[in-house]
């Protein structure tokens, strides 16, 4: 990690901690003072949401070729939450942890996070670490809840073939499933050192084919399903048209 990034990363966690504190206070006023609460409570939301994105944008500024990838992973995987669990979309923490999902980059060199080449066995190994160093970064961060679990486990397949834990099937964390699923869909249709962003339909047929093995084969259907039925103006508030 480099000076300047640890730094900024310390910073910004230590202000997380002051917000979630102030949070956490307001939630536990009288119910006379509800109306009042719950303004000051969507200001924090607002500032914490704030902060999130910040602690997400010094790792993505390590990363120079996932520009613009963090606010396109988030929208991809809301949309696709509110689709399939909104449940889960109306709870401003899965928004944390899908901005968050990669932080653990930080902590990879930039001579590995950058290299355009293939990486070395030695180079993937440490490359596959980042989710856990991720969710010790965040660790202090108690309103992120059981959403480290986006952290933990954005790199496991359907089939056990992921990592860092091998998790199979519904063993992880349903919103990891989805963000994984946007993570992939982004990387295919985004220009890569090595290779040209592949079209928009022919992601959706690598999606399809890998629905069962690498992606939860509910959530593949329905992500599949809904960019096919978007409209031309609905892609492009998506991102899909850059």
């Amino acid at each position: 990690m480099n000076v300047d990034a640890g730094q900024d990363l310390e910073a910004v966690r230590r202000q997380l901690l002051v917000f979630a504190e102030d949070l956490q206070v307001i939630v536990g006023r009288e119910r006379s003072r509800r109306e009042e609460a719950e303004a000051a409570y969507r200001e924090l939301s607002s500032s914490y949401l704030g902060m999130v994105r910040t602690l997400a944008e010094v790792c993505e500024s390590k990363d120079t070729y996932t520009r613009s990838h963090l606010d396109r992973t988030y929208q991809y995987a809301m949309a696709l939450t509110r689709r399939v669990a909104p449940e889960y979309a109306e709870r401003a923490e899965i928004g944390y942890g899908y901005l968050l999902h990669d932080i653990g980059k930080v902590g990879i060199p930039d001579a590995v996070l950058n290299k355009p080449g293939k990486l070395t066995e030695e180079e993937w190994a440490l490359m596959r670490t980042h989710p856990v160093i991720g969710v010790n970064i965040v660790k202090p961060l108690k309103l992120l809840g059981d959403a480290v679990g986006i952290i933990r486990w954005h790199h496991e397949r359907w089939d056990g073939k992921g990592y860092p834990e091998g998790l199979k099937g519904e063993e992880t964390y349903l919103p990891a499933r989805i963000f994984m699923l946007a993570d992939t869909f982004d990387a295919m249709t985004t220009d890569r050192p090595y290779r040209k962003a592949l079209p928009i339909h022919v992601a959706l047929e690598e999606i399809d084919r890998h629905a069962g093995t690498q992606f939860d084969p509910e959530l593949a259907k329905a992500w599949v399903e809904f960019v096919d039925g978007l409209e031309p103006h609905e892609a492009a508030a998506l991102s899909f048209v850059r």
